[in-house]
């Protein structure tokens, strides 16, 4: 079982998928984090909420939970009760190499396009993801030739079924957590590239700033600065991965302070921005 470091790049894939069931009764916290991969979560029992970037999500038994790669989120966990759930790893360049055509991370695109993430299942769908789960979970203990790619193929009928729910399903849409909040939270999202600041934000959204952080804290997990800081780094990275030169990708993010914005950047990719691209 791999695990993930607790740091803002979270996780590492070295292979096509990795399949998780996890049992534990607190569950592993990260605050605010991203992958450079996708993320599947199907909740078993337990209580948490994820923040999807901007969005809250209360997830209840058997609800799946789509994470688009670079997206930032964050579970925020009940420890009161016991936590289980399936989480998928899944490389989507691996995926649409070896099956161009077939759409099978089409879900995460859509999901992330409509702020729709979060999918429930009608019966007949429910026993579908069951059985899916149920037949990966036997081809898990098979260690014969060919075990593999019958894992491999399992996990592809198990996309092919999210899928068909993503085309299908209601969602519970953005259930849980404080609205003003969420309000902050989009406003960020689209403004993070100009100077943000508690006060001002505090003042935008009719609180003080003392009742802000304290909200904003308790409903993330995380503080104002952090969450912005996270955002502009995202912007950045993909920025350099675009082909612009680092300096620019700083200033285009927010960052005023190029030596302060190579630290973060060395600090949350482990890498330096020059180095990203090599």
């Amino acid at each position: 079982m791999s695990s993930t470091r607790n740091i803002n790049r979270a996780g590492y894939l070295r292979e096509s998928f990795h399949y998780f069931h996890l049992r534990d009764t607190a569950g592993q916290e990260l605050d605010f984090h991203f992958h450079e991969f996708d993320k599947l979560v199907i909740l078993l029992s337990g209580s948490v909420n994820y923040l999807v970037e901007e969005q809250s999500y209360n997830l209840l038994p058997w609800s799946v939970l789509l994470v688009r790669h670079h997206a930032i989120h964050k579970a925020v966990i009940d420890r009161s009760r016991p936590y289980e759930r399936i989480i998928l790893y899944l490389d989507r360049r691996y995926f649409e190499r070896v099956f161009p055509g077939a759409g099978l991370m089409n879900c995460f695109d859509q999901a992330d396009r409509d702020r729709r993430c979060l999918l429930t299942a009608t019966r007949d769908q429910l026993e579908e993801l069951e059985e899916a789960i149920a037949a990966y979970e036997l081809a898990a203990q098979d260690e014969r030739l060919g075990a593999q790619t019958m894992r491999e193929t399992l996990i592809i009928q198990l996309l092919i079924h999210v899928n068909r729910l993503h085309a299908t399903a209601p969602s519970r849409g953005d259930t849980g957590g404080d609205p003003k909040i969420r309000q902050v939270l989009s406003y960020i999202n689209e403004h993070f590239k100009e100077p943000l600041t508690v006060e001002a934000l505090a003042e935008l959204f009719y609180m003080s700033p003392y009742h802000f952080m304290r909200l904003f804290k308790a409903q993330t997990g995380s503080t104002v600065h952090a969450y912005v800081r996270q955002k502009r780094l995202m912007n950045a990275a993909r920025l350099i991965r675009e082909g612009v030169p680092a300096a620019r990708a700083a200033s285009d993010s927010g960052f005023g302070d190029y030596s302060a914005f190579h630290r973060a950047f060395k600090e949350s990719f482990g890498v330096s921005p020059g180095k990203m691209m090599e």
